[in-house]
């Protein structure tokens, strides 16, 4: 989840096993061909001399589940392996409920990193972000111990309402933050909000593309249309991606008939191309797409697109750069592969998918590169192959080989006067002050404010009450106490609203408030407006 930009959210060096991607089918596996008989032979023979020789007691199960897994990490970032439990939770991530604390995670370095944090969770209630380590469960180590994704599940999920305390490392904050959460039924709604802007602009997030999500967008269009929208800003910041027909169905709403969404291509797979239908409810009106560099798969799909027909404007930061298609196959256990069966093309010809020649590792570092070369400030520091030129409908120039570039960048913004907001908003401090004064005032909060318009409009936070939290976080760090400037005054105060506000309303308060202030928001607008269209960035760097 990204909170606000970049404000909140630190990039962190972390992989994309749990990266949802796009699911294009449910397959059982069928039998090997004589072709690769000889080799599964050969590796029966191996794990038969292990079984009978190996000097200890080894795991069957485990050490075949390390062998598909190095066969498949072999192939691209993207192919992986999931046992039957792991199977059962990617499902859940995007088609059911579960009772836990809600978040997406991935193993790394035998860490518990959190991949996504699944809106209106308990996880996100109490913020914890994307990028975060779980190091700490109920009090005990939960790092370096030899955790497998059942571990987690078991220690992480249970019964609804049972509470669980997380230690959590956060990048940039050196202590570990404490957390009480109390689990719940997690909530698989994939659009986040939706709402209008000003006048005739609206503005619909959606967090991930799942099974539900074409008919909450449609509804979503639908209300606003109703509501005089006529532009439209789609946010698709942090989107890690989900099902090809979900973007799919998307494009549709937005793409007038005939226009081509995406193609798919590759040696086994047969060649499909997805073209819009005469259906869509906003074919034309003005559009504008959200992105940044955890945008990925079916969001680049949504957002090249757009891009590629000149329907509408994208605007933010160079998206993560995923352009391979996974099929999944289920095995006679209920565990499954999701193999990369093909590559998808934007409607100019581009494979927008980066490069993984060097292995998984530095595939994942490519984001956190993009902090150090200096690309989060200037497209001029962005290096695009010439032999990956391609052009849109109207001949603007586009490039594949590294995600989507926006038309319109977005720096990232490097404020010195927000550093002591900064550390206070990346405590837990901040966000056990929102939740402990919600619930002490949730009352007669709710009677003054009967609805999250109410609240958004009229909510002011008093500065006896920014004080309190300033006070609260320097009696918890008192080695690294903050005094609040005038800038870092302000911003709290916007956050902490929205907090309380999420607390109070869940998103409906919550986007709206941080919105009014979120820069890649605010350059959407301009850009609907007409204003500042010379900083446009015609993908060459400018």
């Amino acid at each position: 989840m990204e909170k606000s930009g970049t404000k909140f959210r630190k990039i962190i060096l972390f992989l994309f096993p749990f990266l949802l991607g796009i699911t294009v089918a449910f397959i059982f596996i069928q039998p090997a061909n004589k072709r690769t008989k000889g080799n599964l032979t050969k590796l029966e023979q191996v794990l038969q001399y292990i079984d009978h020789y190996y000097m200890d007691t080894v795991n069957n199960d485990k050490l075949m589940e390390a062998a598909i897994t190095g066969m498949l990490q072999s192939l691209d970032p993207h192919s992986t392996y999931a046992n039957a439990v792991d199977n059962k939770i990617l499902q859940e991530q995007l088609n059911g409920s579960f009772d836990g604390i809600g978040v997406q995670f991935s193993i790394i370095n035998d860490t518990v990193t959190v991949v996504a944090v699944i809106s209106g969770g308990p996880a996100d209630k109490v913020g914890i972000f994307t990028g975060d380590r779980i190091v700490l469960v109920d009090e005990e180590h939960f790092a370096g111990v030899g955790i497998s994704n059942e571990d987690v599940l078991n220690r992480l999920r249970g019964a609804k309402n049972s509470k669980v305390k997380l230690g959590i490392l956060r990048q940039g904050v050196p202590t570990v933050n404490h957390f009480e959460l109390i689990r719940d039924k997690i909530p698989t709604y994939t659009v986040d909000t939706y709402y209008m802007v000003q006048n005739d602009i609206g503005y619909i997030r959606i967090d991930q593309f799942g099974a539900t999500t074409a008919d909450e967008f449609s509804r979503a269009l639908f209300k606003l249309i109703n509501l005089g929208m006529q532009k439209l800003i789609l946010d698709l910041r942090g989107n890690s991606g989900g099902y090809l027909d979900a973007a799919i169905a998307v494009c549709d709403e937005l793409l007038p008939a005939d226009d081509l969404i995406v193609y798919t291509e590759g040696l086994h797979a047969k060649s499909q191309s997805y073209l819009a239908t005469k259906y869509g409810q906003f074919e034309k009106g003005t559009l504008v797409v959200l992105i940044d560099d955890f945008s990925a798969s079916a969001s680049e799909v949504v957002a090249g697109a757009v891009q590629d027909n000149d329907r509408g404007w994208i605007v933010g930061r160079r998206s993560f750069g995923k352009g391979l298609v996974q099929q999944q196959f289920e095995l006679v256990d209920h565990s499954n592969i999701r193999l990369t069966t093909s590559r998808y093309h934007t409607p100019s010809g581009r494979s927008i998918q980066k490069q993984y020649i060097n292995g998984v590792e530095a595939y994942s570092e490519e984001v956190l590169n993009r902090f150090q070369n200096g690309e989060m400030d200037s497209t001029a520091n962005v290096k695009f192959d010439e032999k990956l030129k391609h052009f849109t409908k109207k001949g603007r120039v586009v490039y594949g080989g590294g995600g989507i570039m926006p038309d319109y960048f977005v720096p990232i913004g490097r404020d010195s006067t927000l550093i002591p907001f900064n550390m206070i908003a990346n405590s837990s401090v901040f966000t056990q002050f929102a939740f402990d004064y919600t619930t002490k005032n949730s009352k007669n909060l709710k009677s003054i404010y009967a609805t999250p318009e109410d609240f958004i409009k009229k909510m002011f936070v008093e500065e006896s009450l920014c004080n309190e939290l300033v006070k609260a976080y320097n009696v918890k760090n008192g080695a690294h106490p903050v005094v609040l400037n005038e800038t870092s005054k302000k911003e709290l105060k916007l956050w902490l609203k929205a907090f309380v506000g999420k607390n109070l309303y869940q998103n409906k308060a919550f986007y709206q408030i941080i919105n009014s202030s979120d820069k890649t928001v605010l350059k959407a607008i301009s850009v609907i407006k007409g204003e500042n269209v010379i900083e446009k960035n015609n993908n060459k760097n400018n």
